[in-house]
């Protein structure tokens, strides 16, 4: 159901995929108990997990990031192959991951420490059901750097359509870690209007997700970034 202001009143129902039991257990009490939100199911590994996404097709999945059977990054390609609608937020327990940028290329939304509060995983869910991409400032400059030593196109690749001025300004602020609401602050524009350029800039790259577009720019060199 749809309220007077445009936005559903159903809750955000939530996978929670991780092989620790204690912490997927106190995760799913958690989560119960947050307004908004319905834990629709819990798996101890990636096999089991994709699983559960194929049958009870959640809006949200939380993935931890290192799993027995079938990583998190192997699961995210699978439940994003069978669940398209679904968005991922991984879980880590260090920012310092190696598999960040690999995580991004397999279609997560957002990327979360396991140490983080529970507010801030439930104000993570609701980020990302609404097509947002989220991911700490720390890890978004390392996922930069991550894009700055990938080698550009081959000659003979179509480079992607030139985005406006104002498109390359907010997709810089994109790469900064800002979600939709302070890019608004920032530049002193509706957050209606930093959405259409966020879609106007992902059909013009042919991209699916704020942090692909990110990642595309900085291989084409297409920010300028220090």
């Amino acid at each position: 159901m749809v309220t007077d202001t445009g936005e559903s009143d159903e809750p955000i129902r939530v996978l929670v995929v991780d092989d620790q039991e204690l912490f997927r257990r106190g995760l799913t009490m958690l989560l119960a108990g947050e307004e908004g939100i319905e834990v629709a199911g819990e798996a101890g590994d990636g096999v089991e997990g994709t699983s559960l996404a194929e049958s009870v097709a959640p809006d949200v999945v939380l993935l931890d990031v290192r799993m027995p059977r079938r990583s998190g990054i192997e699961a995210c390609r699978a439940i994003k192959e069978s669940v398209p609608s679904a968005k991922i937020i991984m879980l880590t327990m260090s920012d310092e991951e190696a598999d960040l940028y690999e995580a991004v290329k397999s279609g997560a939304a957002g990327y979360l420490l396991k140490d983080s509060s529970i507010e801030e995983v439930a104000q993570a869910i609701r980020v990302v059901s609404e097509g947002q991409s989220l991911i700490s400032p720390s890890m978004a400059v390392k996922l930069i750097d991550e894009f700055k030593q990938m080698s550009r196109p081959e000659k003979g690749q179509v480079p992607g359509l030139r985005l406006t001025e104002r498109e390359l300004e907010v997709l810089r602020l994109v790469a900064t870690g800002m979600n939709n609401r302070e890019i608004a602050r920032e530049l002193v524009i509706s957050e209606n209007t930093v959405k259409n350029h966020v879609r106007n800039i992902l059909e013009k790259l042919q991209l699916h997700s704020r942090m692909e577009a990110v990642m595309y720019a900085v291989k084409e060199k297409l920010l300028d970034l220090p």
